[in-house]
């Protein structure tokens, strides 16, 4: 027995070493049917990673002070060595988030990958997607630029539309009457400190919970049925080292894109960060269009496509959160016979066709003015979404479906 079998013996029998690394990549069997599909589950943990990385480096050299914040900034862009490269990888990152989480998630509507018996990785998914959205939303008030202000400011005064406790809980959450020094600070312990560890917690209990009931894959078939005389799925690989591998390619061509972005245009023409962010923070001077950030314009255009009722715009932040909440339930508002887009009928894929073209649309229409040709757009677009929902379970049931195989078809 070499000196290294020996430490890791050791270190068996105080910690699970050998039995984790088994359970979960050497002798965790995924379906042998991925395709690139699959490559943004991976993706996100890598950019976790990234964001974890540069915001430690960022922590550093910045000042969670109203007075103090946007010069820390201007500092770590301009006078901390690399400080600039570190910035942009980071609010590239969290750009890139949203994207791989995006696409993780159409995965999941193409293949079926919230249906039985994976209800719990989806509301786990979902989870962390809302602690995501709170994660990107506290950063970036950070730099403390003009539309990081005012785009907070807009936000905040949201909860003041709930009724009987809105302007308590507004003031609550900014900890003033406006966005000041109290909401930069707590904004800040939210963004470093108690987000991320609700974040780190969720993947686990996300990955945990996947591995416990194994993987979906295109066709939607579970390989657990059909095991050889050891318990080995017959249509099932070791996740390590064939996905491992094969995630590498993912990896290596994400990062390819990412630092072009980074390098070559780390604002995307406004739409990572925007021009009035480069500008201090100026309560007294209102920007002349404020619109969030590119990842939560889709609600954004919801909330604004809603017509105020008696002065109070509630109506509009109910469909808001109703629109983020409404994909807890999908699991059960889907009944379908297959679970996978290969098999679904015309409807289906209708369906799910209207509902991209809303998404995408009303993320656009977010960023414009409201004006009234785009509102009755963002209205139409609002529609389709709420219907895609709400209408799942009638046209999921009538859909004509072909029959799914036994087994994966490769």
């Amino acid at each position: 027995m070499t000196k290294l079998e020996k430490l890791v013996g050791w270190i068996d029998d105080r910690f699970p070493l050998t039995s984790t690394w088994k359970a979960h990549l050497s002798e965790y069997y995924a379906p042998k049917n991925f395709n690139f599909w699959y490559f943004f589950g991976s993706l996100a943990l890598l950019v976790l990673v990234i964001q974890i990385v540069t915001g430690i480096f960022l922590v550093m050299n910045y000042k969670p002070d109203a007075a103090l914040a946007f010069a820390s900034v201007e500092y770590i862009m301009r006078d901390v060595p690399f400080g600039w490269l570190i910035r942009y990888m980071h609010s590239t990152g969290a750009s890139a988030f949203f994207i791989v989480v995006y696409l993780h998630m159409m995965r999941g509507l193409m293949y079926g990958s919230y249906r039985k018996p994976r209800e719990l990785i989806w509301i786990f998914g979902m989870c962390i997607y809302l602690a995501l959205m709170a994660e990107a939303f506290m950063g970036y008030l950070l730099p403390w630029g003009q539309m990081s202000y005012w785009g907070a400011q807009v936000i905040v005064n949201l909860f003041s539309a709930v009724p009987f406790v809105g302007e308590e809980l507004s003031i609550w959450i900014r900890g003033d009457f406006v966005i000041s020094d109290a909401t930069l600070n707590r904004f800040f312990s939210f963004h470093v400190i108690a987000v991320p560890l609700v974040l780190l917690g969720l993947i686990v209990a996300h990955i945990i919970a996947l591995h416990e009931v194994g993987s979906n894959n295109p066709d939607g078939v579970e390989i657990k049925k059909h095991k050889d005389a050891n318990g080995i799925p017959l249509d099932g690989i070791p996740f390590h080292p064939y996905y491992t591998v094969k995630d590498i390619v993912g990896v290596i061509v994400f990062l390819m894109v990412f630092s072009a972005v980074v390098f070559f245009a780390p604002t995307m023409g406004g739409y990572f960060l925007e021009d009035n962010n480069f500008i201090p923070a100026d309560p007294f001077k209102t920007p002349p269009h404020i619109a969030p950030v590119w990842y939560f314009t889709p609600f954004y255009a919801i909330l604004r496509a809603v017509p105020p009722m008696f002065g109070s715009q509630f109506p509009g932040v109910i469909a808001m959160g109703v629109a983020v909440v409404i994909l807890f339930f999908l699991p059960w508002l889907d009944q379908g016979k297959v679970k996978s887009i290969r098999y679904r009928g015309a409807i289906y894929k209708t369906w799910l066709t209207l509902f991209v073209i809303s998404f995408v649309g009303l993320g656009w229409l977010g960023i414009q003015p409201a004006t009234p040709t785009y509102t009755l757009m963002a209205r139409i677009l609002s529609g389709v979404y709420f219907a895609f929902f709400f209408l799942m379970p009638w046209y999921t049931k009538i859909d004509k479906t072909k029959p799914e195989p036994d087994r994966v078809t490769g």
